[in-house]
């Protein structure tokens, strides 16, 4: 198949099917605001201030089942797609506004492991690099499967 690796069919039924299911209680949303697309997003609203903030890739929370748990709990949220979204620049000045307006203390960036979505940590670098106060960059790249292939602090 020719074309972006990003856009490349797979099929996980058989393997999911295979698995043994949990049932759990109804898990509660760790949601603490809106809106979440950087785009609609102001970087100085009271919900940025002073706290970490995840920057994630839309797909994401979809692949990650237990996203909310184990990253998004007690933080704040925006989302972006590094392929789809137009006008990358505005998402540049708004991660730099982030750390010198809002002065988040961590920037956790969350990417699948297709290339595309490594354009979203180079735009993380460029924001904080732009920024007078240093903000650590956390990065975390999730399997097509939902599975942590990767996750180190890196420098801006």
């Amino acid at each position: 198949m020719s074309g972006c690796p990003g856009s490349q069919a797979f099929d996980f039924r058989k393997e999911k099917s295979e698995s043994v299911a949990v049932e759990t209680a109804k898990l509660a949303s760790e949601l603490r605001q809106w809106p979440v697309q950087l785009h609609l997003i102001n970087p100085q609203a009271p919900y940025y201030q002073g706290t970490d903030v995840v920057l994630t890739a839309d797909c994401v929370g979809y692949a990650l089942g237990s996203f909310h748990q184990d990253y998004l709990r007690g933080k704040s949220i925006a989302i972006a797609c590094p392929k789809l979204d137009e006008g990358q620049d505005t998402y540049v000045e708004k991660i730099t506004s982030w750390c010198d307006d809002a002065k988040i203390n961590t920037l956790h960036v969350l990417i699948m492991q297709v290339p595309c979505c490594g354009g979203l940590l180079q735009l993380a670098k460029e924001g904080v690099k732009k920024a007078t106060r240093k903000v650590p960059i956390k990065f975390t790249v999730v399997g097509l499967q939902g599975d942590i292939l990767q996750e180190e602090w890196v420098a801006a």
